[in-house]
C-alpha cells in the first residue's frame, strides 16, 4: 500500500491529509489524463440523446408521472436569488441558479440519467437482436408481453451507494427485467426497502462502494444471462450523463442567461466515482468551450476524484495512479451516502481530468447546514450529498485560493456578469423522518449551534 512521504508539504496536500476543506485548481495534461474513455464524441451525446427520444412514449406508458412531459425526464433550472444570499455570495461576484436534479422524476436522483439510459440501451440491443424491434418500430411495443418474456429471462444488476440502484433497478423492473442491486455498508436503509418495494433484490455487502461493485461484478460474469451497469467503467452511464448539457444548453438560452468570454459559466457538480459529474462536465465542455469552468465538489473524508487529480500531477509523492482516499489517511466515511467513493473512476478521470476548473472538499456540516438554508430559502428538499455544489461559490468567490486562479484565467473582471450553476443530485423520495432529521440538524448548524 502506498504510504504518502510525510516530508512533502503543500497547504493543499495537508489540508486534504487533515480532512479539511480545501480547493484544488490545478490541471492534469491531455497526455496525461489520456487513456479508455479519453475520447468520446459529441456524435456519441447526440445518440445518448436520440435514444431517450425513442423511448420517451414507452417511458411515458410506464411512469404516469412523465405523463406531462411525454415520456422526457428532465429536470427545472431554478433562479436561487434568496439561496445566494443565504451562502452569502455577493451580486458582484455574478448570479447563482439550481440545477434540479433532486428532482428528476421515475429516479429521484441525477442518476436517473446515466441509469436509465443504460439499461435502455440494453433492452434496445437485446429487441433489435430478438426481432421484437426493427428500426423505426413504435417502442411502446416493449410493454407487451413478448418482450417482457424475453427480458424476464436476463437479470440487470448494478453496485451502488443507493441513488444509482434505485435507478436501475426502478427501470429494470419496469421494463421486465429480474434485476439485483448490490449495497454497500453505507447505503441508506430507506434506498434498500423502496427497491425491494420495486421488486429488486437488494444484496447486502459489509464493505464500502468498491466491495459492492466488485462482489457484483463477480457475480454477472459468471451469468450467461447476467447484465451488469458498472459505474467505474461503463460509457454508457457517461453519456446518458453527458446528454443533459444538451437541455442545459435549451434551459440557459430560454432563462436570457448567456455563456460566452464575457459571461462565463461556473458548474458545481456533487462527485461520488465520477461518472455522473464526468458525464455532464464533457458534454458542458463540448457545448460552451473555454467558456465553462467545472468543478467537483467531494466530501473531506472521501475525496477520490481529487487524490487521482493530485496523482497525476505528482503532487502525491510516490502514490501510484490508483491511489485512493484510505492511502492519504483518510476514512470514506461521511454523511453523504452516495459521494462515499474512496478511488475514482479511471474512465471518468481520462474523459475529463483534463478539462476541469478544480474540486474541492466539503464538510459534513457544511452539508446539512446548506440542505436547510436551501430548505428555509427556496423551498427545495434535498439530502445531504446535494449540497455539495453550494459550496462552489464560496471556494472560488471567497477564498484566496479561488480568487487567484480567477486572476490567473483572466475571470476576475467578468464575475459580475458570471452564472453559478449549482446541481443539486438527489433527495425527492427521502422519508419524512430522514428528511425532517437532516434538516433539524442542518437549522442549528446554520444557527452556529
Amino acid at each position: 500500500m502506498f504510504q504518502p512521504d510525510a516530508s512533502s508539504h503543500s497547504p493543499v496536500l495537508d489540508s486534504l491529509r487533515q480532512a479539511k476543506p480545501v480547493l484544488w485548481t490545478g490541471t492534469v495534461t491531455t497526455a496525461t489524463a489520456g487513456g479508455p474513455g479519453a475520447h468520446f464524441l459529441m456524435d456519441q451525446v447526440l445518440s445518448a440523446q436520440e435514444r431517450f427520444a425513442r423511448f420517451a412514449p414507452l417511458l411515458a406508458e410506464l411512469f404516469p408521472e412523465l405523463a406531462e412531459t411525454r415520456g422526457v425526464i428532465e429536470s427545472p433550472l431554478l433562479p436561487a436569488a434568496a439561496m445566494q444570499a443565504a451562502i452569502g455570495l455577493p451580486h458582484h461576484d455574478g448570479r447563482l441558479w439550481i440545477k434540479a436534479d433532486h428532482a428528476l422524476p421515475v429516479a429521484g436522483s441525477i442518476k436517473a440519467r446515466g441509469g436509465i439510459h443504460e439499461v435502455l440501451e440494453f433492452a434496445e440491443s437485446l429487441a433489435l437482436r430478438e426481432g421484437l424491434l426493427c428500426p423505426g418500430d413504435d417502442y411502446r411495443k416493449l410493454a407487451g408481453p413478448e418482450a417482457r418474456a424475453v427480458f424476464g429471462r436476463y437479470q440487470v444488476a448494478v453496485g451502488s451507494t443507493g441513488n444509482l440502484g434505485l435507478s436501475i433497478g426502478v427501470i429494470a423492473s419496469a421494463l421486465g427485467f429480474r434485476s439485483a442491486v448490490h449495497m454497500s455498508a453505507d447505503a441508506k436503509e430507506w434506498k434498500k426497502a423502496r427497491l425491494r418495494a420495486r421488486g429488486v433484490e437488494v444484496v447486502e455487502h459489509a464493505g464500502d462502494y468498491e466491495k459492492a461493485v466488485a462482489a457484483g461484478r463477480a457475480q454477472v460474469e459468471a451469468d450467461p444471462f447476467g447484465y451488469f451497469v458498472d459505474d467505474e467503467r461503463s460509457a454508457s452511464l457517461f453519456l446518458g450523463y453527458a446528454a443533459a448539457a444538451l437541455h442545459l444548453r435549451t434551459q440557459l438560452a430560454d432563462a436570457g442567461v448567456r455563456v460566452d468570454a464575457e459571461h462565463p459559466l461556473f458548474v458545481y457538480l456533487p462527485c461520488g466515482v465520477g461518472g455522473a459529474p464526468g458525464g455532464i462536465a464533457f458534454g458542458l465542455k463540448q457545448l460552451f468551450g473555454p467558456h465553462v469552468h467545472c468543478f467537483f465538489a467531494e466530501p473531506v473524508q472521501s475525496p477520490c476524484f481529487l487524490v487521482r487529480m493530485m496523482a497525476g500531477r505528482g503532487e502525491l509523492p510516490g502514490a501510484p495512479a490508483s491511489a485512493s482516499v484510505y492511502d492519504v489517511g483518510l476514512t470514506n466515511v461521511t454523511e453523504a451516502d452516495g459521494l462515499a467513493v474512496p478511488t475514482a473512476s479511471e474512465l471518468a478521470y481520462a474523459a475529463v481530468g483534463a478539462h476541469l476548473g478544480g474540486v474541492y472538499t466539503v464538510e459534513d456540516d457544511t452539508l446539512y447546514a446548506d440542505l436547510a438554508r436551501l430548505k428555509d430559502s427556496e423551498g427545495l428538499r434535498i439530502e445531504p450529498s446535494a449540497a455539495a455544489g453550494f459550496s462552489g461559490p464560496r471556494h472560488l468567490c471567497g477564498t484566496e485560493a479561488g480568487r487567484a486562479w480567477l486572476r490567473a484565467q483572466g475571470l476576475d473582471a467578468h464575475l459580475p456578469r458570471a452564472t453559478h450553476l449549482a446541481w443539486t443530485t438527489g433527495g425527492l423520495f427521502v422519508p419524512d423522518e430522514e428528511y425532517d432529521r437532516f434538516l433539524s440538524r442542518g437549522r442549528s448548524l446554520a444557527a452556529g449551534n
